[in-house]
């Protein structure tokens, strides 16, 4: 059984990415910026290596020793507020340079593949009416951690040509599941409290994709011959409205959801006068991809549904609860 090196092995995809692995037989090696980082370090069979800081000059020697393949989920991930003075200065600083630092390297020592983690920013931020993003789209990353992540999978392709190393990209859209923060997790404790949401009048369609889908995608592009070279989007399957996730999220939870009809045109004019343009967009916007491309040439096919992920999302978060 060859040994896959995890990237990011502390994060909320890389500690389920490593475990599933583990599970199914793979050897691995887990790399964190600190080891203290590691959750659950007293359960993990697999090999920790701590790398500090991901930039130009990060030294993978050790973690790169007899690994065939390798998933690179580190990043400076996608915030809403970002206070650096100049975003994207340090998005490129790990999100570029660290990633072809790290390929380079790969790439001496022998290793096979490499599965890139990017993002569906890297597509855009928004699709129209009942358009979806396929892989074909022309690039229009429109944040700085979009920008980042295509200046990142232009190198990769480039490293690919120069040195015969296999290069898939992986771009997911919302991930959720057990462990997930921000806008989602958000949402669930509004939903569970009950707080009345003026989000009745969402009729949007957003893909989402579970973190168990997400893993078994990334297992499946890091072994399947047929994805060398390949791009792919990859989700839970049919989009969703915020409205409709809201009632889903509300019956998983066992609550009675308090959302109510409001003008969307008015709350995105608020939001505007507030400076909360982006978090009303995600809410109102629609984002939809199409992932028949991994269907059909990977036969790959997501393993939970929807309301399966959800209905984990909430068990684990009720137990989150129930510890605190």
């Amino acid at each position: 059984m060859s040994r896959i090196l995890v990237t990011g092995a502390s994060g909320f995809v890389g500690h389920i990415l490593c475990r599933t692995l583990l599970a199914q037989g793979f050897e691995v090696t887990a790399t964190v910026r600190r080891i203290a980082l590691l959750p659950e370090r007293h359960e993990r069979l697999y090999q920790e290596i701590e790398v500090g800081d991901i930039h130009a000059s990060t030294d993978w020697s050790s973690a790169l020793k007899g690994v065939n393949t390798l998933v690179h989920l580190a990043a400076r991930v996608h915030v809403m507020k970002d206070v650096a003075s100049d975003p994207l200065a340090e998005f490129l600083k790990v999100n570029l340079d660290g990633t072809v630092n790290l390929a380079r390297q790969a790439a001496r020592v022998g290793v096979k593949r490499l599965v890139y983690v990017s993002s569906v920013k890297v597509n855009g931020e928004e699709t129209q009416e009942l358009r979806s993003y396929v892989e074909q789209d022309m690039p229009a990353p429109q944040d700085p951690y979009g920008v980042s992540k295509w200046e990142a999978e232009r190198a990769l392709q480039l490293i690919a040509q120069e040195t015969g190393l296999e290069v898939v990209v992986v771009r997911p859209p919302l991930v959720y599941g057990p462990g997930v923060k921000g806008n989602f997790i958000r949402l669930l404790a509004a939903v569970d409290k009950e707080i009345p949401l003026p989000l009745a009048g969402a009729n949007n369609a957003r893909s989402l994709v579970y973190v168990g889908n997400l893993v078994n995608a990334l297992i499946c592009c890091a072994t399947h011959p047929a994805a060398r070279g390949q791009t792919y989007l990859v989700s839970d399957g049919k989009s969703v409205s915020t409205a409709v996730l809201v009632e889903k999220i509300a019956k998983a939870l066992g609550r009675k959801s308090r959302s109510f009809y409001f003008p969307p045109g008015l709350i995105r004019f608020a939001a505007i006068m507030l400076g909360r343009s982006a978090q009303v967009d995600r809410l109102f916007g629609s984002l939809r991809v199409n992932d028949e491309k991994i269907h059909r040439e990977l036969s790959w096919t997501p393993p939970y549904t929807l309301d399966q992920g959800l209905h984990e999302t909430v068990d684990w978060y009720q137990k989150s609860k129930a510890a605190h």
